[in-house]
């Protein structure tokens, strides 16, 4: 005869597998996304746009720096004037600003990786919206629609926060505007009660 106590111990292990399932469904397909964007499209690199030699060289002046594509800020505070007590020191080259020689490369490189980033952000959002379809299309099994319903929303939260600095406000209303429809559309469709 079937122990009556075994019963709700059995449940509730199915229910914590089933759980199990689902949270490895969600992070398995998340990584499987985002591992295969990293393999196929790369990731632009800082050392490829400005190079260590570039900030590791020292400028004495506006005219080398500014043609080495940096940018010259002179110093605004006034120098010191001599003081007669103290020892004399080598003669130096007088610097009289600061010299950001990574200016021009440093922008090309935000300027590639936010083009990367807008990328990235397209091919998560489609990749969450396609989770999404599928969790419809399956939801005769729970465990695997639970997973990529999950997945695909967690696939464009993270596509939407990786872009969501370099996105501009109309972009940002258009995306939330679209991203609540299609949660909506599937949201109806799935659990219309008919």
């Amino acid at each position: 005869m079937n122990n009556p106590q075994e019963v709700p111990v059995i449940k509730k292990d199915k229910r914590v597998l089933k759980w199990a399932l689902i949270l490895g469904i969600v992070i398995v397909f998340n990584l499987f996304v985002n591992y295969s964007i990293s393999l196929v499209y790369k990731q632009p690199q800082y050392d490829a746009f400005c190079p260590t030699e570039k900030y590791n060289k020292q400028y004495v002046d506006k005219t080398a720096c500014v043609a080495d594509g940096g940018m010259w800020t002179e110093n605004t505070v006034p120098p010191v004037p001599d003081n007669q007590y103290s020892k004399p020191v080598p003669a130096q080259p007088v610097v009289s600003g600061y010299c950001n020689p990574t200016y021009t490369c440093g922008k090309a490189f935000n300027t590639a990786e936010s083009l990367y980033n807008r990328n990235v952000f397209i091919i998560l959002v489609i990749f969450g919206i396609l989770a999404l379809v599928i969790a419809v299309y399956l939801s005769g099994i729970s465990v695997i629609s639970l997973g990529f319903s999950f997945g695909g929303v967690i696939s464009l939260f993270i596509g939407s926060i990786r872009y969501w600095s370099d996105m501009n406000d109309i972009l940002r209303v258009v995306v939330l505007g679209l991203a609540l429809a299609i949660l909506v559309w599937l949201a109806v469709k799935k659990f219309n009660d008919k």
